[in-house]
């Protein structure tokens, strides 16, 4: 079995998906089983001025960091539980020092499998506001939608003052829960929870849409990778490529 490495973003959402794919070990190989798996946590306060700055390429630096510090710890690949911090990934650059899995890519996938035509995607605004799951999305023949301007904003002050500090409010579950219903009524068949956090907040039997986990569904393909159900991946930061192994 091969070394997971986990590039921590937020503590949540690494968190989350530290302990999705050990689950997997638990439910596939035995009770106490899974691969080997580390985690690199580089604050992100040391990130959050370059995000306001736009200065994505001094981010991709500090992830850079996390995925070689991992490479030396073993790790044969690595996942990003954080959905935004692809936008800084897929900036040009110096090769990783570890081939990843891209979670857009991994979203889309599931998205396509299920048959999705239109997706809504809430998460972060960089992230409803930037390429990255408009590509991944329209590279598999699926629209995007995202929600309104001031849902937008809504969503994301949400995101950065409780969901990454661990604060789950059920007043916030209604406000998710009232934009999903929105993107539902403009035609979406499925909603994409692409801030790692989301899923803690809004839950499938909760939503009024159908839920595309994004954490859950790395912590998953990476579990598939680290057993070798599928192929490891090759991405190494830049853009995806639609087909790459994932």
């Amino acid at each position: 079995m091969k070394h997971l490495g986990i590039i921590a973003h937020s503590v949540e959402g690494a968190a989350l998906c530290f302990q999705a794919f050990c689950r997997e070990g638990f439910r596939e190989l035995g009770p106490h089983q899974h691969p080997d798996v580390s985690l690199d946590c580089i604050a992100m306060g040391r990130s959050m001025s370059h995000w306001d700055q736009g200065e994505y390429g001094l981010i991709r630096s500090i992830l850079a960091e996390s995925a070689q510090r991992l490479a030396h710890a073993g790790a044969d690949f690595f996942v990003c539980p954080d959905n935004t911090a692809h936008m800084a990934l897929e900036l040009p650059g110096d090769a990783l020092a570890l081939p990843g899995l891209h979670i857009a890519d991994v979203v889309a996938d599931r998205a396509a499998r299920d048959g999705r035509e239109r997706v809504g995607v809430l998460g972060t605004r960089y992230l409803m506001e930037g390429p990255v799951y408009d590509r991944a999305l329209a590279d598999r023949g699926i629209a995007s939608e995202v929600p309104r301007a001031e849902d937008r904003e809504r969503i994301n002050t949400i995101i950065f003052d409780e969901l990454v500090n661990g604060v789950f409010t059920e007043s916030s579950r209604q406000e998710y829960v009232r934009v999903i219903a929105d993107l539902a009524s403009r035609g979406c068949d499925a909603v994409a929870l692409v801030c790692t956090e989301i899923p803690l907040l809004v839950t499938p039997d909760g939503s009024p849409l159908p839920t595309l986990d994004s954490t859950r569904l790395l912590a998953g393909a990476a579990f598939d990778a680290a057993i070798g159900r599928i192929a490891l991946p090759s991405w190494r930061g830049g853009p995806s490529r639609p087909g790459a192994p994932r």
